[in-house]
């Protein structure tokens, strides 16, 4: 859904002005992501930007240096830009106190003018930083959806995934967000975990379904490079890992639909008639993406952009240093031009792995033409496995498709793309 990965960004070295780059994109209806880089355990199974813990003065100083480049980014905005949806991410944005919870709203309210209190806002959580005083401070600043990072409500599996929680943590922190009242609350849990048989994996869904979250995303678990779980070396091959996940998955989605869950996408599950709050737009992957923090990507139309990215602890240290270090916020520093037939793949990425998939006269009005006439080797392909179907004037995965959507994505990679995140050094 982030298409292109951050594996295909390279420095760029003419560094555009953020206000060359905004200008003439539309900004009524921005959206907007602060990143927080902090957590105060890296899970196994972890791949993304993220420090752990933080040595005295440093997160004091990440606002800062977050600050300053919301004034540099705000002032290369039209002076009536607007935004429509807001999202705090990491890293776990509740590592931070609650005192710089405030000034984290408060940089996003009064040196990016967006209205917390009007726009639909998401934050993630993990069990352990899900504090009372923390929540009190979201609630009462407008967040419409808390999303807490459980991944197993089995002490074992947390365990084998290197999530070091207690099953009594994750029920207590789900008490505090319950009371403080969020209209959306969102259940991140995992499936894959080595030991994970399909009876603990359905009892673990039932322990989250009592808690009646308004969502759920199921995630498969994958060993990424430099991983925790990577370390440890594979224990399973490819094609076994392959048949189990999606054994888990089919029962973990036929589990959400048998207690009225609707399918979003392969892994998004929505309570039917629950609160909407921004629903799955929180994924803030569309043009007029406006990121602040190091770890965080901003979007226009003509190009994606974003600082280093790195998933080794000494790397990671490294850029955040550096990104704490910065004066001058005015300039891309590091992206991928969004060229040629770049949009028309990204939109079809984007599209199709939502299960409604894609009304074909959107397609038309944006690009002209069909995807069909556009990637006709790809869709023929998708269709041959029983993957991709038609619904009038909607191009859809079949169910046995979003099964597959892993897969489905990166088929339709450019060649480009392709060759870039093969030539990237993992670091």
């Amino acid at each position: 859904y982030a298409y292109p990965h951050k594996t295909a960004y390279r420095p760029l070295p003419e560094r555009p002005a953020l206000s060359e780059l905004w200008a003439g994109e539309a900004q009524h209806a921005l959206s907007l992501y602060l990143h927080v880089p902090f957590c105060e355990v890296r899970c196994g199974f972890c791949n993304l930007f993220t420090r752990i813990g933080s040595p005295e003065g440093l997160t004091t100083a990440y606002l800062d240096a977050l600050e300053r480049q919301a004034v540099a980014v705000r002032a290369a905005l039209d002076e009536g830009a607007r935004f429509a949806l807001a999202a705090f991410g990491g890293g776990t944005p509740t590592y931070l106190t609650a005192g710089e919870l405030e000034r984290l709203c408060d940089i996003a309210e009064r040196r990016m003018g967006a209205d917390l209190s009007a726009v639909p806002l998401s934050v993630e959580a993990s069990p352990a930083t899900a504090t009372a005083d923390r929540l009190e401070v979201l609630a009462a600043r407008g967040a419409t959806r808390l999303s807490l990072g459980v991944q197993s409500f089995d002490d074992v599996e947390a365990r084998s995934a290197v999530r070091p929680q207690k099953r009594a943590e994750v029920e207590a922190a789900l008490d505090r967000i319950r009371a403080a009242g969020f209209p959306v609350l969102n259940i991140d849990l995992i499936y894959g975990i080595d030991g994970q048989t399909e009876a603990s994996w359905l009892r673990s869904l039932d322990a989250a379904l009592s808690w009646r979250p308004e969502e759920l995303y199921l995630y498969p678990l994958y060993v990424r490079p430099l991983t925790g779980l990577a370390r440890r070396g594979e224990q399973e091959s490819r094609s076994a890992w392959d048949a189990r996940r999606l054994a888990l998955y089919r029962a973990g989605r036929d589990h959400l639909l048998a207690h009225g869950y609707e399918q979003v996408s392969m892994r998004m599950f929505r309570r039917a008639a629950s609160p909407q709050a921004g629903a799955s737009e929180y994924a803030c992957q569309t043009d007029g993406m406006v990121g602040l923090g190091c770890g965080a990507r901003s979007y226009t139309s003509r190009l994606h952009y974003s600082f280093d990215y790195a998933v080794n602890a000494t790397e990671v240290r490294g850029i955040i240093d550096d990104y704490v270090a910065t004066e001058d916020f005015h300039h891309a520093e590091v992206g991928h031009w969004m060229g040629g037939e770049e949009p028309r793949r990204r939109h079809l990425v984007q599209s199709l792995l939502q299960a409604e998939g894609m009304p074909l006269a959107d397609y038309r009005a944006r690009f002209g033409g069909s995807p069909a006439e556009d990637f006709p080797v790809e869709l023929a392909g998708f269709a041959e496995r029983g993957w991709l179907a038609e619904d009038g004037d909607r191009l859809l995965l079949t169910p046995e498709g979003l099964a597959h959507s892993d897969a489905v994505g990166p088929m339709l990679f450019s060649p480009e793309v392709r060759a870039l995140m093969a030539a990237y050094e993992a670091k």
